[in-house]
């Protein structure tokens, strides 16, 4: 239907990433050439970003159900129940161009961002999480990275008073020119008054509450939905500013007015602004909506219809409201000092029309913008196996121990102190943190009123998932659901966070498949069902992508939070145990990275039974009270994880056992749990009761982690190493 295109809608069409396979979709849907303020609707929902064109058909094939799952995906966040009439509340979201781009502002707005996911649905959030990649040490833009990065988060969580508990950093060359953010926040709410963004009643006023609208973020949503070139520097509009004293005013005045009865439906304002908030509302109610835009709080003179109806300014809210409730709504967020205004209504049109200065801007059909959006089944390529390898492949070098080996690697940027970077972040404000950074595998909050408190951890593997999708997918879950196990939570549910590179390669295209293969299969196998989530694609720079990074959330419950686990060794004489099969599998580990220099071989295999049985098996442990301590082995395998345990209690350990067999101190194998006890024997009945593989390891006790036949390594020392090397590089 392409005839000719005018000069200002064909730079439109380029500046949106617009195939013009989809303008031609636009015209036959309008019958006519478009206007700009049109074009830009169209562009930002059907942009990557808003629309999942590439990702959906895949993430349709994920469990998303199960009886504590009080709703999954299709709202701003998931919720499950976690009993006593309530309900938890989270998802995860990134930020990770936008922080490429402005680091400070992008990281903070995408705390700000998540959080009224959270809000939005009736709960008040009580915690954040985050996952952080910035690219190699070496390079020159990583240090600026971290520092802006660090501190956004930090001043933006920190000032709305919401604790940041627990998080997961790391470093490599594949994010050098595209760091990732996500931000996961969590929840509580009463599961009987959750709400949605399903707009009904014609006629009904369609509101708008919090900051003003300006001209930051404009075009947010396809920037996010295009690769990175040497011109990134001048997308730093594109950027949102974040205020978090206003958005603490926010939640306190959604929060007051949801405990009326006056709202029907609620958005934030998210990506593509007032465009998809309206646009989604409208659509999950079978509705139509107008707009006055002469109405919107402006925070700028004469900006036009496609400058208001894209703006990603931050702190704000839509709202549809019950007839003759407006004064009420309004004489609270006044109250809050935010701006209210009633700026369109409801139609039975099926139809977004919107105008300014009494021109009608905007007369476009609704559904064709969202739930018949393009789809594409995108080409892909299945990632070619890796080579076994055996550890005997890669011995320590001649005159390196084990203990060496461990000073190497627990002072690399990978497995060294993350102090640098929790300690920015408030971990305790409101109370109820039982359990943050530094503490255990996952941050426990209280639930306020009760005995009980909910587990939450964040995980990524993008080495295992570079290697092979379809493992590295599931091990991302089984990660997640371990932290949850090893602090004594029984794990609920998950949200993703799927961060890739361009989706049009075929490559990338099978890495997603393959990732989402895994953990569908995972999930199922665990009980551990996917609720919300967010995709992050063309995550790549130069045509330079990231490794595949899917993160997963993952949150869990104690029943009594009096009973967590931690990490540190608490006594001298306890028996040391690992539970789980040790076979030795140090491909795509960490000690062939940083002894050897490698990234090879296949991932360690997940055996989803195993970590089925020996989860549930840990936690019962934790909940009889016969640990003492629980930590499972992940990244650097058995001798990281008795070092870290060694080092959160300031107590060392001695350990009888002595192989020089490389596989067994720093194999990765999974489905493991390092544990200390005061009864090894009625450790060891219980443990073969179940059938399940263990082995003694040594006893705690001392100020060095020793290996008989091989020597000892003082605390000092290891600390020393290990607490200094992010300090000395930011400092440096």
């Amino acid at each position: 239907m392409i005839l000719k295109i005018s000069p200002e809608i064909e730079r439109l069409i380029a500046e949106h990433n617009m195939p013009l396979a989809e303008y031609d979709v636009l015209l036959r849907l309008l019958g006519r050439e478009p206007t700009k303020a049109e074009l830009g609707v169209a562009a930002a929902m059907w942009s990557e970003h808003c629309s999942y064109k590439s990702t959906r058909i895949w993430l349709k094939t994920l469990p998303t159900t199960g009886p504590q799952v009080i709703m999954g995906p299709g709202e701003n966040a998931g919720v499950v129940d976690i009993g006593d009439g309530l309900a938890a509340v989270f998802k995860i979201e990134s930020h990770n161009h936008p922080s490429y781009i402005e680091p400070y502002q992008g990281a903070a707005t995408g705390v700000g961002g998540i959080l009224r996911d959270v809000f939005t649905m009736g709960a008040r959030p009580i915690a954040n999480l985050n996952v952080l990649c910035f690219g190699s040490p070496e390079h020159p833009r990583t240090r600026s990275l971290v520092s802006g990065v660090v501190a956004g988060i930090g001043g933006y969580g920190n000032c709305i008073g919401v604790p940041t508990v627990a998080g997961e950093t790391h470093f490599h060359k594949s994010y050098d020119g595209n760091c990732l953010v996500n931000a996961m926040t969590v929840g509580i709410a009463d599961k009987k008054r959750i709400f949605t963004s399903q707009a009904s009643g014609v006629g009904n006023s369609v509101v708008y509450v919090g900051s003003k609208t300006g001209c930051d973020g404009i075009k947010g949503a396809t920037m996010a939905s295009g690769e990175f070139n040497s011109n990134v520097e001048t997308q730093r509009p594109t950027v949102q500013v974040g205020d978090p004293f206003t958005e603490k005013l926010l939640l306190e005045a959604c929060l007051e007015l949801m405990a009326t009865d006056a709202i029907v439906a609620i958005q934030d304002m998210g990506a593509a602004g007032l465009t998809s908030s309206a646009v989604e509302m409208a659509s999950k109610g079978d509705l139509g909506i107008e707009l006055d835009l002469d109405k919107v709080p402006l925070r700028e003179a004469n900006m036009e219809a496609y400058e208001i109806m894209l703006s990603e300014s931050q702190e704000r809210m839509l709202m549809v409201l019950k007839p003759g409730r407006e004064a009420e709504a309004e004489a609270i967020f006044r109250k809050w000092e935010l701006d209210f205004a009633i700026i369109g209504r409801l139609t039975n049109t099926g139809r977004l029309v919107a105008k300014r200065n009494d021109k009608i801007e905007i007369n476009i059909p609704v559904k064709p913008l969202v739930e018949q959006s393009p789809v594409y089944d995108r080409p892909h390529k299945e990632t070619p196996p890796k080579a076994v390898i055996q550890a005997s492949q890669y011995p320590l070098p001649s005159d390196m121990s084990p203990l060496k080996a461990l000073l190497k690697m627990m002072s690399s940027p990978e497995l060294c102190s993350r102090r640098w970077i929790w300690e920015q972040y408030d971990r305790h404000v409101g109370g109820n943190t039982a359990q943050a950074s530094g503490g255990g595998d996952a941050g426990v909050v209280r639930v306020q009123g009760t005995n009980k408190g909910l587990a939450m951890t964040v995980d990524c593997a993008p080495r295992y998932c570079m290697a092979d999708p379809v493992m590295g997918g599931k091990q991302v879950v089984a990660e997640s659901y371990r932290n949850l196990c090893a602090v004594g939570a029984k794990p609920l549910a998950t949200t993703d966070n799927m961060n890739f590179g361009n989706p049009e390669k075929a490559r990338i295209m099978g890495q997603f498949v393959g990732v989402v293969q895994g953990m569908g299969e995972a999930c199922r196998a665990l009980d551990f069902p996917i609720v919300s989530g967010n995709c992050s694609l063309y995550n790549e720079t130069n045509g330079s992508p990231i490794m595949p990074t899917p993160v997963i959330g993952g949150i869990g419950l104690l029943e009594d939070v009096t009973r967590q686990m931690t990490v540190s060794f608490k006594a001298e004489g306890e028996a040391i145990f690992v539970i789980g099969a040790t076979v030795g599998h140090i491909g795509q580990s960490l000690y062939l990275k940083e002894i050897h220099g490698l990234e090879e071989g296949t991932p360690p295999p997940v055996n989803l039974t195993a970590e089925r049985r020996h989860g549930k098996f840990t936690r019962n442990l934790i909940a009889g009270g016969s640990v003492t301590a629980c930590h499972d082995v992940s990244d650097g395998g058995l001798l990281v994880t008795i070092a870290e345990m060694a080092l959160a209690g300031d107590m060392g350990c001695h350990i009888e056992f002595y192989t020089n067999d490389e596989g067994f101190w720093f194999g990765e194998d999974q489905a493991r749990y390092v544990i200390t006890t005061r009864d090894a024997g009625a450790f060891q009945i219980a443990v073969g009761a179940a059938g399940i593989p263990f082995m003694f390891l040594g006893q705690t006790g001392g100020d060095a982690i020793s290996i008989s036949s091989v020597g000892k390594l003082e605390l000092s020392e290891l600390r020393a190493y290990h607490d200094n090397w992010l300090p000395n590089y930011m400092n440096s």
